[in-house]
């Protein structure tokens, strides 16, 4: 992420978000120049009170919470985090708001570079009052496409290509969103769980021999997943696990 893009993160996130996903569902079935802007009033569009902006401001940020697991990393690396503590067999450390907050947190670096994109194409000229709201739309768009593109396997496509009943010249550049969309996230969920079971692997072979041990000594009573835990959790830190697991999941979105 860029040393820009850091600094005026907080300043643009909501913004370039709103901006890029709110008329969305508009943009699928609205014709052109009637779109609103959630300020002011738009070319031939129509003018609204300030109760109904405020209204309609606060019911776009809504839906920022839903455009945040679909359409960006955060999906994968909520997985990926939640599973790595299944598999150390910490019931509740690290806790879930301590997950929920470093995955938010490597979204924003990992989509640093794409939402660099958005604000400069699309929000700071719309704001700056240089294009339409349609044009803003259309602008913030093409970057999440190209990041989404990235990560969608063909097959993925493909099958919601067929559900949607498009046609063979439709491919995953001029697909509409509500194809690309979902291709995507069920992409971003197979990775997450491919990652998931290699995770799971070192600290499944330590329960097997925590358990043959204890078997072969006769303690019939004593936990094996208790015995195994400071053993799981001695390995991760000598490993320096979380630093080896937030730089393989950085590095996953680089393809």
């Amino acid at each position: 992420m860029s040393r820009r893009g850091t600094g005026c993160a907080w300043r643009w996130l909501a913004g370039s978000l709103l901006l890029a996903w709110t008329g969305l569902a508009w943009a699928q079935g609205a014709p052109q120049g009637t779109l609103p802007l959630l300020v002011g009033q738009g070319p031939g569009g129509t003018s609204y009170s300030v109760p109904i902006q405020t209204l309609l401001f606060f019911t776009a940020l809504s839906f920022l919470p839903a455009v945040l697991l679909m359409m960006t990393s955060f999906t994968r690396i909520v997985i990926v985090l939640s599973l790595m503590r299944q598999a150390l067999g910490t019931q509740s450390a690290p806790p879930n708001q301590v997950i929920v907050g470093l995955s938010l947190f490597l979204t924003l670096f990992v989509m640093g570079p794409t939402l660099d994109r958005v604000y400069e194409n699309a929000y700071k000229p719309y704001t700056d009052n240089t294009i339409s709201f349609e044009e803003a739309l259309a602008r913030g768009e093409a970057p999440m496409r190209e990041f989404m593109m990235r990560q969608t396997r063909q097959s993925d496509f493909e099958l919601f290509a067929r559900l949607g009943q498009l046609g063979p010249e439709v491919t995953v550049e001029n697909a509409p969103l509500r194809v690309l969309v979902p291709a995507f996230v069920i992409s971003e969920l197979k990775t997450a769980f491919q990652i998931g079971f290699m995770i799971f692997i070192p600290f499944l072979v330590i329960d097997m021999i925590v358990a043959s041990v204890l078997m072969s000594l006769g303690m019939m009573m004593l936990s094996p997943v208790l015995v195994a835990l400071p053993f799981k959790l001695m390995l991760f830190v000598l490993a320096d696990g979380w630093n080896l697991l937030v730089g393989s999941l950085a590095a996953s979105f680089s393809t």
